[in-house]
């Protein structure tokens, strides 16, 4: 759990008011909610408005437990005269002249709560509470901003990367074209001609799982349930890849029950299959295999990919549902594709109460298999 220390600066003229705070507060563990974890605090202590000034200056604190009255200047003074250096710190204001007036004054140059003398050491460790809460509340939004920013950078950093190939080589193209450059036989053309569109469809491709992406984390996408058969959602993807499949040479194979249906949105269950069946055979070797398993456990199903392809190694596997992951290697450098895929995937899963798992072995090949919540019977 993670521990915070908050610095407190405890001004009064009483020495035994502030010997009370410290014998509080030195040893005070708090037990926030997660992610803040527990706080402990460091104390400082000031007789007068000056010494709270000076301290304020040299090093603010987080809490500042301030007397309104104080011998040389008021409370008030000492925020005002400290405005500048306080930063984000948090002033509950000690007063026995509890008025209207003083908590308007008091709000007006800051003040962020009240303790009104004579109190209890519950009555100040309540204020405490408050006040860290509120802090570390605080910097959690803001650390949550810079990280926001943060992820906004590198996707804009990505995507720009990840467009820049395909849009580099149909422009290649376009200038062969325009030149002439293989000479005056358009036959001679037509590998350039499938290269650009095959680059326009990868570029596509990532538009889509983009604009998808948005849909599920903003928490917008549409969805329909009804029931859906597995087992012919399963032959339906198997259709659509089976011309890739073909060309390389790669089996597909279905195994399970002629039926098997599930509460789900149809569009969410081809994207889940295709997304599967098209990367076991992407990633395959030729005259490879896929094989799909469908099967039923109590209110679960599980859906098993398997390939005969390159595998994967450990440390990938980590890394492997990550956005705009595409490890890196020899074997994949020509397979296209947006690195958004399997991030898709993992949050449809979820939508499912669902889990994914993932067996592979280098140069043996892989096994996704997806466990979803199979919904009303």
């Amino acid at each position: 759990m993670t521990m915070n220390t908050l610095k407190i600066l405890a001004v009064d003229d009483e020495p035994g008011m502030l010997s009370g705070i410290e014998r509080s507060l030195v040893n005070y563990t708090l037990r926030l909610p997660a992610p803040a974890g527990e706080v402990n605090f460091r104390v400082r202590t000031a007789a007068t408005g000056r010494e709270a000034v000076a301290a304020i200056t040299a090093e603010p604190p987080d809490i500042l437990l301030l007397d309104y009255k104080l011998p040389d200047i008021t409370g008030l003074e000492v925020l005002r005269r400290t405005a500048e250096a306080a930063g984000e710190m948090l002033t509950v204001i000690i007063t026995a002249y509890a008025s209207i007036e003083t908590a308007i004054a008091a709000t007006r140059e800051g003040a962020y709560d009240f303790l009104t003398k004579p109190f209890t050491p519950a009555d100040l460790k309540h204020a405490v509470r408050k006040a860290a809460g509120s802090i570390l509340l605080a910097r959690r939004a803001k650390a949550l901003e810079a990280e926001k920013k943060r992820v906004r950078f590198e996707f804009i950093r990505v995507l720009g990367h990840e467009l820049k190939a395909p849009l580099n080589a149909v422009s290649g193209a376009l200038f062969i074209l325009r030149d002439r450059t293989l000479g005056g036989d358009l036959d001679q053309y037509g590998e350039v001609v499938s290269r650009s569109l095959a680059r326009i469809g990868q570029m596509k491709k990532l538009i889509s799982d983009l604009l998808e992406m948005t849909r599920l984390e903003s928490g917008k996408k549409e969805r329909t349930l009804e029931d859906v058969d597995l087992a012919a959602a399963a032959r339906e993807a198997i259709e659509l890849s089976a011309w890739e499949a073909e060309r390389l040479g790669i089996t597909l194979r279905l195994d399970g029950p002629e039926k098997l249906v599930v509460r789900a949105d149809r569009g969410e269950i081809a994207m889940i299959y295709n997304n599967l069946v098209s990367n076991a055979v992407k990633y395959n070797r030729p005259d490879g295999r896929v094989e799909i398993s469908l099967a039923r456990r109590g209110p679960r199903v599980s859906i098993a990919v398997s390939d005969t392809g390159i595998g994967i190694p450990p440390e990938g596997i980590e890394k492997l549902f990550g956005e705009f992951v595409r490890l890196k290697d020899k074997r994949t450098k020509d397979v296209l594709g947006s690195g958004l895929g399997l991030s898709i995937l993992k949050r449809l899963v979820e939508l499912y109460d669902g889990r994914i798992e993932v067996e592979s072995e280098p140069g043996r090949g892989s096994t996704f298999t997806v466990h979803l919540s199979a919904g009303e019977e």
